[in-house]
């Protein structure tokens, strides 16, 4: 029996070498193993139906993913929508800019599909240049609270959503409850950006 303060046998050169190669090879397969690419998030589900004249009004922004065309904006901003007698929504989007100052934007937007349907697109370059799918931006609504109070808007691509609330401030226990459907749809809640609503 060998004593723990005895040297180990030497190995021979040729098992030497054929353990450095297998240690070799087993470095080069870890390293040539493609990386485990993360699974892409599923289509991005819309609720059921909308029922767009209720959901006619005054919706406040809780939070927004920041984005460059509101980027002016410091808070308190807020959309005002309004069916019109063909059928579009008059798209009204103020905020205050870092001056104090009211900054509005005037837009429409349209219902694509059924009456009931949830996906709608948006625009706010002039009416003449509406005929370019380009002016055009997806607005689908995601979630709905059964009372219309409580939405959140986005996109197929989820590079944009946005937490509206009709009210300029939402119960702590609400939000939370969305933020977890919004997680569970995919959404990175890290870049959600609370919105000013008050003095």
């Amino acid at each position: 029996m060998q004593s723990l303060f005895q040297p180990a046998p030497r190995r021979s050169a040729t098992a030497r070498f054929l353990r450095s190669g297998f240690v070799a090879l087993a470095l080069l397969g870890t390293l040539a193993a493609p990386a485990r690419a993360e699974a892409p998030p599923p289509p991005l589900a819309t609720i059921a139906a909308l029922d767009v004249p209720r959901y006619m009004g005054t919706w406040y922004e809780i939070a927004k993913y920041p984005n460059r065309f509101q980027r002016h904006c410091v808070g308190f901003t807020h959309a005002e929508y309004r069916l019109q007698d063909d059928g579009r929504v008059r798209v009204a989007n103020r905020c205050r800019n870092a001056e104090g100052r009211v900054v509005e934007a005037i837009g429409a937007a349209r219902q694509l599909g059924a009456a009931d349907s949830p996906r709608l697109e948006v625009r706010f370059a002039p009416a003449w240049l509406s005929f370019l799918p380009a002016v055009w931006g997806d607005y689908w609504v995601i979630d709905l609270d059964a009372g219309y109070r409580l939405a959140a808007v986005s996109e197929p691509r989820r590079e944009y959503l946005w937490i509206l609330s009709r009210t300029p401030t939402v119960a702590p226990q609400a939000l939370e409850a969305l933020r977890t459907r919004l997680a569970a749809q995919g959404f990175d809640l890290s870049r959600l950006e609370m919105t000013r609503q008050e003095d």
